[in-house]
């Protein structure tokens, strides 16, 4: 699976940026997508999780009711839409294919990632 994101950029402190993820080959439907960030000096987190079949989602703590993520396998694609956006939420962000159907366990279960996509939130 090879993956490519896209959304990220400059925003303000409140604000809303949405970020797309395209996956190609014929085995994205079969994989939970998560989006995950690493932040300078931080560790890796991972924010949000969707099943293959879009069943169920995980999001951390940080991000849960104000990030969305969902999935298009007709499209080959997930995005994570993002809303009251703070300093905190600055970092790089990938998209990553964990390999199985299902999500679960820490970031080094998810076998293919994209390029990342930086956000940086700030006045």
């Amino acid at each position: 699976v090879q993956l490519q994101a896209s959304g990220g950029g400059l925003v303000q402190p409140g604000g809303s940026l949405r970020l797309d993820c395209a996956g190609s080959g014929r085995s994205f439907r079969d994989n939970a997508m998560g989006w995950i960030r690493q932040a300078p000096g931080k560790e890796r987190e991972i924010v949000a999780q969707i099943n293959s079949k879009s069943d169920r989602t995980l999001y951390a703590d940080s991000v849960k009711g104000r990030f969305t993520i969902s999935r298009d396998n007709a499209k080959n694609t997930v995005s994570l839409q993002m809303t009251n956006l703070s300093p905190e939420d600055t970092a790089k962000y990938y998209c990553a294919a964990r390999g199985t159907p299902y999500y679960g366990g820490d970031a080094s279960t998810y076998q293919w990632w994209g390029q990342g996509t930086l956000v940086t939130v700030s006045s």
